[in-house]
């Protein structure tokens, strides 16, 4: 668990995360659920995220780049899918 809440159980080859919506709203179809990709680079991250809007997908939380947190820093492309999963390409920064 992190200080916001968050829990987060890690693999080599993936993440699996249950939060709180960080916007303060219900929980719902995308709200508080997150399905993340591993990623072998950011700019595979910014491929994936450029070709999820350019087939439906709609950008959401902050542009694709670098967040610093407690379990390191990562590189992180957030967009929602035409059914309104929240999605995420994920690289760890080393």
């Amino acid at each position: 668990m992190d200080e916001k809440g968050r829990c987060f159980y890690f693999t080599d080859t993936g993440i699996f995360a249950l939060s709180k919506p960080i916007n303060g709203e219900e929980a719902c179809n995308g709200n508080g659920s997150t399905i993340g990709f591993a990623a072998t680079s950011p700019e595979q991250a910014n491929a994936w995220h450029a070709a999820g809007t350019a087939n439906g997908g709609v950008a959401c939380e902050d542009a694709p780049g670098v967040r610093e947190g407690t379990i390191g820093s990562l590189y992180l492309a957030y967009l929602r899918d035409p059914s309104g999963n929240k999605v995420c390409a994920l690289h760890r920064v080393a």
